[in-house]
């Protein structure tokens, strides 16, 4: 099978309906598998799934096991040489699948790749090169990460000589709301990490896919509009909770070695794997 796509899904009813009809549109002629992973939405998800996408493999969490478990639930399932993972709001080009399919037949180093990603108004959003949002950005600088990212020019990512909107290029970091990932390059980098709610895990994967000797690139020669519906409103609860938490399980992750509990049948919290030197 050539392409595995997963969609994550929590009350995007209406979205998630144009999404699942812009990506089976996009794929005629591909061989495909689609899988929806539904976390627990109230607002009849479900059922829109069951009367309209019937040929989808959905897996229906009863409580929100966050993106990164999700994905990975999809993930242990699928069959296809490509995966691609898609925001629940999120319409493809009617030719976005088959240029991205093709541009990984051609780069064989190509671990995962991300496209243009605009706004339903037409506006450019720079984490398509990037990957990165702003605060992300200035914490990675705070801890020193910045140096391991090169690639994302976090000192300076303004500058004209850089990466423009049209020009295809590699990046360090894929974003999450639309990246095809090489089923190989995932053998070797391993799943999301689970300990990422919702922030976070496809920064965290993207760096890992480039450890295991493989790049990332942005491919602007076709693009997808996200409408962004499914992201938290800032400075509440859930929000600070995810969004600041994913950056502390970052840091514990890669710049601080936690001593291994040798305890039987205790867990340690936050392994000491991927240590950066």
């Amino acid at each position: 099978m050539k392409l595995s796509i997963i969609v994550v899904n929590r009350n995007a009813c209406l979205l998630l309906k144009q999404t699942l009809n812009s990506l089976i549109n996009a794929c005629k002629g591909i061989d495909y598998e689609l899988f929806i992973v539904d976390n627990a939405s109230t607002d009849k998800s479900l059922e829109m799934i069951s009367d309209n996408f019937s040929d989808a493999q959905v897996i229906a969490n009863n409580t929100d096991l966050g993106k990164a478990k999700a994905n990975n639930q999809a993930l242990k399932l699928a069959l296809g040489e490509y995966i691609l993972l898609v925001s629940a709001d999120t319409i493809s080009g009617k030719d976005s699948i088959e240029k991205m399919i093709a541009f990984m037949d051609e780069h064989n180093d190509a671990g995962g790749m991300g496209v243009r990603m605009l706004s339903p108004q037409g506006r450019f959003f720079p984490e398509s090169i990037h990957g990165l949002s702003k605060t992300w950005s200035a914490f990675l600088r705070l801890i020193g990460f910045d140096k391991h990212l090169p690639k994302t020019r976090l000192n300076d990512r303004n500058r004209k000589d850089w990466v423009e909107e049209f020009q295809v290029a590699e990046v360090d970091i894929l974003n999450g709301a639309c990246m095809m990932l090489r089923r190989s390059a995932l053998d070797e980098a391993g799943l999301f990490d689970e300990r990422f709610f919702m922030y976070g895990a496809d920064i965290d994967l993207s760096y890992r896919i480039r450890l295991a000797g493989f790049k990332n690139y942005y491919f602007p020669k076709t693009y997808i509009i996200n409408f962004e519906s499914q992201l938290l409103t800032k400075f509440s609860w859930s929000y600070i909770k995810y969004f600041y938490g994913a950056m502390f399980a970052f840091a514990v992750k890669y710049l601080i070695r936690m001593p291994e509990l040798k305890v039987k049948g205790i867990p340690q919290l936050f392994p000491s794997s991927y240590q950066v030197k």
